[in-house]
């Protein structure tokens, strides 16, 4: 804990190695709760940018001259380049820290979503859908960040608020793409330059909130991370010593099982999200007949559940493993993700608009706190490759939404109702490899942990407290 001299220079109270041992929501004071305010806006607008599209496209189809080959490859160029992006953006945040590794990636994804505002054509239109997806690998930026702020006993939760909220980007685009569309076409009454308006507001957000990074922002809590490259804190985020090498600590992660497992399960719940975040608001106005702002608005709540639903999922982790311990941890994101399988193929089989809201609702709810179930085990998978893993799972997220893209919402094949019914079905079973997990200091979701206990072992997995 901080010393007696230390008490004034920091409003949180702090660890040894100046890093909040709190989370205080609605302050911002510096360095631990501006950092995370600025962490969480800064990938708001990111993904307000990738999913400001979907809202738009009753109105994008007729002008850019669309077909449904068109608009799902443009879904899956969405959300295919964040599986390097992510991957490459560890090594960039070691190298330049957070703040800096997230900035440049959200201005150079910018001029992206300005481009949208001149897009002429369905090939235009999938670049540019591409290229602005790449920031969603922000996340991995946004997490570092919390790592190197908040302490260990606090930083599940800081990590878990910060996601959700940024999330809800996706549902806030939702909402405000097709009102924005709404208030231009009411002054200008061209529908073409409306819409092409409305795309200034994403790129513009990204680009303030980029820049407020930069200028308010600080890597570590003594200072940037390019003045502390050698420093305790640097080190404290688990880069690989010179005896275990990077490469050793690479094949460390990717030779565990468990790594693999979460990444199918974060696909199938996360990936899960980006699918319904590209084909909500669309599935609405097609099939309910829906307006393009009423549409919009009910596919918001979807997105906008990450508000509490991602938190809560991290919580019930912590909650349940105080409670049962890991089993507790495995049980509850096998239950919660399983529930949300079963609401995500009711769904599709609704027929009725209000039926269709509750269940979206509710699902949205189960798929997202599935999320932050999943990082609720994954720090406990390895000490020492946690970096990996984390990229694993993340980018496991995002090939699972190309999968999903690919598989039922990629051309006419499936209606997207029939395509609704069948992720979930894929959700129940790629969920079922969780009870495979076990660890030998702490069990799994049937054993108990294993009678004869490795010192090494309990050194290389155990998470302090």
């Amino acid at each position: 804990m901080q010393q007696k001299g230390e008490v004034s220079k920091f409003a949180l109270q702090v660890d040894e190695e100046h890093k909040a041992t709190e989370l205080r929501l609605l302050s911002a004071a510096g360095p631990h709760m501006r950092a995370f305010h600025l962490a969480w806006l800064s990938l708001f607008t990111c993904y307000f940018s990738t999913f400001a599209t979907p809202p738009l496209l009753p109105v994008l189809r007729s002008h850019l001259h669309l077909s449904p080959v068109d608009v799902a490859h443009a879904g899956v160029a969405s959300v295919s380049g964040i599986v390097v992006a992510r991957l490459a953006m560890g090594p960039a945040c070691d190298l330049v820290g957070p703040r800096v590794a997230s900035a440049a990636l959200a201005l150079l994804t910018a001029p992206a979503v300005y481009a949208a505002s001149a897009v002429s054509s369905p090939t235009g239109f999938i670049v540019l859908r591409f290229l602005a997806g790449l920031s969603l690998a922000n996340f991995v930026a946004n997490q570092y960040w919390m790592s190197s702020m908040f302490a260990p006993g606090v930083v599940g939760r800081a990590n878990g608020v910060s996601a959700g909220w940024a999330n809800a980007g996706s549902g806030a685009a939702q909402f405000l793409m097709p009102l924005a569309y709404s208030c231009i076409l009411r002054l200008s009454g061209s529908p073409s330059f409306s819409w092409r308006a409305a795309f200034l507001l994403p790129a513009t957000l990204q680009v303030v909130g980029a820049l407020a990074v930069l200028a308010f922002g600080q890597d570590l809590p003594d200072g940037n991370f390019v003045s502390f490259s050698r420093s305790q804190e640097k080190r404290s985020l688990r880069k690989p010593t010179s005896k275990e090498g990077f490469w050793a600590v690479v094949a460390d992660g990717l030779g565990n099982y468990r790594g693999w497992i979460l990444g199918l399960t974060y696909g199938y719940c996360y990936g899960v999200e980006l699918a319904m975040e590209n084909v909500v608001a669309e599935y609405f106005y097609g099939r309910f007949g829906l307006g393009v702002e009423a549409a919009g608005l009910v596919a918001a709540c979807f997105g906008m559940a990450n508000v509490v639903s991602r938190p809560a999922g991290g919580m019930i982790s912590d909650a349940m493993g105080r409670r049962f311990g890991m089993r507790g941890r495995l049980w509850s994101l096998w239950v919660v993700q399983t529930v949300g399988g079963v609401l995500c193929v009711l769904l599709g089989r609704m027929s009725s608009l209000g039926a269709s809201m509750a269940v979206m609702c509710c699902f949205a709810l189960f798929v997202q706190a599935a999320s932050g179930l999943t990082y609720g085990v994954v720090p406990f998978v390895s000490k020492r490759s946690l970096g990996v893993i984390s990229g694993m799972t993340g980018s496991g997220g995002a090939l699972g939404g190309v999968v999903i893209q690919l598989l039922f919402f990629s051309g006419t094949k499936y209606s997207k109702e029939t395509g609704i019914s069948l992720m979930g079905v894929m959700v129940l079973v790629c969920t079922l490899p969780v009870s495979l997990i076990y660890f030998s200091q702490w069990g799994g979701m049937f054993c108990g942990p294993s009678t004869s206990e490795n010192d090494d072992l309990e050194e290389d997995y155990h998470l302090l407290k």
